[in-house]
């Protein structure tokens, strides 16, 4: 479904040590901002981008010959073919562009990976791609002997092992991966960029850069798709199980039938059939034949 101009098919790869920030020394002083859809990427995850676009084809290929930096932002509408600066987040992830691939089709396929947080300040200009001033955003977490942060990383790694096992489509490696993560920020990070919300409620885990407000928050939406996920189960099950038993009542009773008509019985069907030949032959009461 992700798959298209600008979007990102959620397929993280974790690549532990290579998770360092941007120094602001590093940082353009004009950034070229690439609009995606259905996606928003976050610090430390890497992710395959497929661009499409005229204008964002320019903006990576220019990228990728340079230092690679660009500025990754979600548009406020996936539909729109040709986002400005009003159709786009102000808060987005720089990221490096770790390959370029091109395709036969004349598409671009770029891996890229997150590294600092930002908000746009102003636009530069939008031709021939969109360029902007941006400052880094800071988030706060307090230090890893924290209880409340102790119990918020064990709840959340809890939940998403939960998601793991009722989530057949979720790669057995992705519970190697979550175990392997020691740091807080970047469990947040992971499990919001693989979490099942909408991309505007993905938008707000990005934004907020409190780290125990950012837990609190990615803990609620791994919960409740935990719930969804159950019930979907549960219902999934109670209808296999009704199906399982009516197709076990009529095996039996063809099994039955079967029996019978080796045996020279008569089964029910045939009992009913000659009761009701009787009964013609019965002077009976209207209503006493009625019942019978």
């Amino acid at each position: 479904e992700n798959v298209g101009d600008e979007s990102g098919e959620l397929i993280q790869i974790l690549e532990p040590g290579d998770e360092e920030a941007l120094k602001p020394e590093d940082i353009p002083e004009e950034m070229p901002i690439l609009p995606v859809r259905n996606t928003v990427l976050f610090p430390g995850v890497v992710i395959p981008v497929t661009v499409g676009r005229s204008k964002s084809i320019k903006l990576v290929k220019k990228a990728y010959n340079g230092d690679r930096i660009i500025g990754v932002v979600a548009q406020t509408n996936s539909n729109n073919e040709e986002p400005s600066s009003t159709d786009i987040y102000k808060t987005g992830t720089i990221a490096r562009i770790l390959k370029m691939l091109v395709l036969p089709d004349g598409n671009t396929t770029i891996i890229i990976q997150g590294k600092n947080r930002f908000e746009i300040t102003d636009i530069v200009k939008e031709t021939p791609y969109m360029t902007a001033r941006i400052k880094l955003l800071e988030e706060f977490f307090p230090k890893e002997s924290n209880k409340k942060l102790k119990a918020l990383i064990a709840s959340l790694k809890d939940s998403a092992s939960n998601l793991l096992r009722l989530n057949p489509d979720i790669p057995q490696e992705a519970q190697t991966a979550l175990e392997n993560i020691e740091n807080a920020s970047f469990l947040t990070h992971f499990l919001s960029s693989n979490v099942n919300v909408e991309v505007a409620d993905k938008q707000k885990l990005l934004e907020i850069n409190d780290g125990i407000k950012r837990a609190e928050l990615l803990l609620q939406y791994m919960l409740k798709d935990i719930q969804m996920l159950e019930l979907k189960q549960e219902i999934h099950n109670k209808v296999h199980s009704d199906i399982d038993q009516q197709q076990r009542d009529y095996f039996l009773r063809q099994q039955m039938k079967v029996l019978q008509d080796e045996l020279g019985q008569e089964g029910p069907d045939q009992e009913v059939n000659a009761l009701r030949e009787k009964a013609k032959g019965k002077k009976w009461p209207l209503e006493v034949f009625e019942h019978f």
